[in-house]
Parts: structure tokens; C-alpha cells; sequence
């Protein structure tokens, strides 16, 4: 009797902490799973790292306590944002979002940091409030949408770079346009043509080639663009905001190897 009794104690208590460990498991997983919750976000991927940010080198570069130093994904080259990005991070603890932790080959992450309390990478504040561009490189198309949108705030209200005269280039002008090269610039125009050579598709806005405006698209991106419902031939004689790095072939370039760096233009 003593030993069944026995037997039925230590089925008991095996029993107890059974349930003890599926709770703590339970428990564990509903802690892990409040954090991503609260960084609710196309952009990034999943959460590598949390830090402090020691300090803020320029409007999409910081560096972190701990010596490291995060490149802003998503975001353009531009002349300001340094004291707003300041205003958004200094001495505040980040989450940094990225696809993956590998650097690039300068030693910066490229990531997308959430401050503390925050529901959104400081990357959307920024271009919410005006003080900083979308590069149209981000990927994939749900973080690219969700950058233009913030961006596209900015721009209806007119705040910050979207108030400062060519901050958006005439297509018209190429001369303005190649005064850019080697910069970033986002230049808006009619789309006078579309068409294909070899592995290249021309977007035009303009007669000459060898003068005017035009962005070029390669042939392999054409079944993104369709998805996204801007086939290239569907440009022509719409007015058309382009953004990358100014290039010379001829006349001004810009070479398109994401759907977001085209977008239909209405309005500023």
C-alpha cells in the first residue's frame, strides 16, 4: 500500500511539473511573441539585434554603444535629416530589423531601427516628416509601399524637402538633370515613349536619345513590374516619377532595378 501509495505521489507530482513546463513554455512564447507584435512592420524581416544609439553621424548613418554602425535601409542620399534623425534616436534604445546581420563592406549593418515604445521603423517618421527621401530600393514590395506611403504624407502636405524648390527634377530640363550626375534625384515628366532594344526597355521623356531624359529598365524585371501593375508600355503618355542615381548615356539616365524607384505621379 505504501509503495502504491508511493508510485501515485511521484505520478502526481511528474504530472505537476509537466504542466508546470508546458505553461512555462507557454508563457515564454507569449513574452517572445509580444516583442514582434509591437514592431509590427513589412520592413526588416525579424528583429537581429537591440542597442543604444551612441550618436548620429549624418541623416541615415549611427553609430551604436556597443561600436557598430547602422546604414538606414529604404532611404536616399540627401543633405539634411542629421538633427531630425538626432531628435528621433540619440541615447534611445533601438530594435534593429534586417533580413539578415551580414554588413556590407564598410562594416555597416543596413537595417531599419524601431526606438523603444515605437510601432514603426524611425526610417517612416522620417520620411513622414519630410527630412528624408525613399531610395525605391526596398525590398519587398509591402516595405517599399509602406515607405511611400509615409513619403507620400509628406509630399501632399508639403513638409521638410517636399517645401525646398528641386527637390524633384523636370523631366523637360535635361540640362538641370545632368547637373545631378552621380547624385541621387527624383525626376518627375510625361512619358513620351516606351520602347524595347535587345535586353533593355527605354522609358522616354523625350524625341532624342542622345539628349533628352530617359530611364532604362532591364527585360527581367519586366514580370515585377506587371505584378505590380506598371507594365512599361502601359507608361507611355503618363506623367511619371522616376528616382536613382543620374547617370550620362547620351542624354541624363537613370538605371531602374526596382519597381519602386517608378511610381505614377498626381498631384506635387
Amino acid at each position: 500500500m505504501i509503495r502504491q501509495r508511493d508510485e501515485i505521489h511521484a505520478t502526481e507530482f511528474a504530472r505537476a511539473l509537466r504542466i508546470c513546463a508546458v505553461a512555462a513554455m507557454a508563457m515564454s512564447g507569449l513574452a517572445a511573441a509580444m516583442p514582434r507584435a509591437a514592431l509590427a512592420s513589412a520592413c526588416g524581416g525579424g528583429a537581429i539585434a537591440e542597442s543604444e544609439v551612441a550618436r548620429v553621424i549624418d541623416g541615415r548613418t549611427v553609430r551604436l554603444r556597443d561600436g557598430g554602425e547602422i546604414r538606414l535601409a529604404g532611404l536616399a542620399p540627401v543633405s539634411r535629416g542629421g538633427a531630425a534623425l538626432a531628435a528621433l534616436l540619440d541615447g534611445r534604445r533601438v530594435t534593429l530589423l534586417a533580413p539578415d546581420d551580414t554588413p556590407d563592406r564598410y562594416g555597416r549593418q543596413h537595417a531599419f531601427p524601431v526606438p523603444a515604445g515605437d510601432a514603426a521603423p524611425v526610417q517612416v517618421t522620417l520620411l513622414a516628416q519630410g527630412e528624408a527621401l525613399a531610395s525605391g530600393l526596398a525590398t519587398p514590395p509591402a516595405c517599399a509601399a509602406e515607405l511611400a506611403a509615409a513619403e507620400a504624407t509628406a509630399r501632399a502636405a508639403g513638409r521638410g524637402l517636399w517645401a525646398v524648390p528641386g527637390t524633384v527634377l523636370d523631366a523637360a530640363r535635361p540640362a538641370e538633370i545632368l547637373a545631378k550626375l552621380g547624385q541621387f534625384a527624383i525626376v518627375e515628366g510625361e512619358v513620351r515613349s516606351v520602347r524595347q532594344a535587345g535586353a533593355t526597355v527605354y522609358v522616354n521623356f523625350g524625341p532624342r536619345w542622345t539628349r533628352d531624359f530617359a530611364a532604362t529598365i532591364s527585360r527581367r524585371l519586366l514580370p515585377a513590374f506587371e505584378g505590380a501593375g506598371l507594365a512599361p508600355l502601359s507608361l507611355a503618355h503618363r506623367r511619371v516619377r522616376v528616382r536613382g542615381v543620374i547617370e550620362r548615356r547620351g542624354g541624363p539616365r537613370i538605371e531602374v532595378v526596382e519597381v519602386g524607384q517608378i511610381d505614377a505621379a498626381s498631384g506635387r
